[in-house]
């Protein structure tokens, strides 16, 4: 699992004094650092370089997220198929969790425009991260 920390700024809260929406799909996008690397070392974006495109993504929002106190985002792998993989997310805040969501990525070629399975190598950097989605939720 990947562990990220974001501080939130006094843009990413609404009239309410919540997290806005946006936000947490902003830092969750910020915690796939991590994963992109792992396909992309440098993270260029360049099409020669970048091999991963998202292709769909859903958030649970649980519980409130205030200003003034960090978020930790826990990062996993939910899943991992021939040429696509699902992330999951979680976004706690003073020991509660507070948001959760799942991405799907497929590993992609831009040139060529079609998806391409995942290397061997890679596969075995994602597998060390795989944790069941349904057991993830406790910190």
């Amino acid at each position: 699992m990947f562990k990220t920390t974001v501080t939130p700024r006094f843009g990413d809260i609404d009239g309410l004094k919540h997290a806005n929406n946006i936000s947490i799909a902003i830092w969750f996008e910020q915690a796939r650092n991590p994963v992109f690397r792992l396909f992309t070392p440098d993270l260029d974006l360049s099409f020669e370089k970048w091999k991963l495109i998202l292709a769909r993504s859903e958030y649970d929002y649980v519980g409130e997220i205030n200003y003034g106190f960090d978020v930790d985002i826990n990062t996993y792998i939910a899943r991992i198929g021939n040429s696509s993989f699902t992330i999951g997310h979680e976004a706690w805040q003073n020991g509660k969790l507070c948001a959760r969501g799942l991405v799907v990525i497929v590993h992609y070629d831009f040139i060529n425009k079609k998806s391409v399975p995942i290397p061997e190598t890679i596969r075995g950097a994602l597998e060390e991260h795989l944790i069941d989605a349904e057991s993830s939720g406790k910190k």
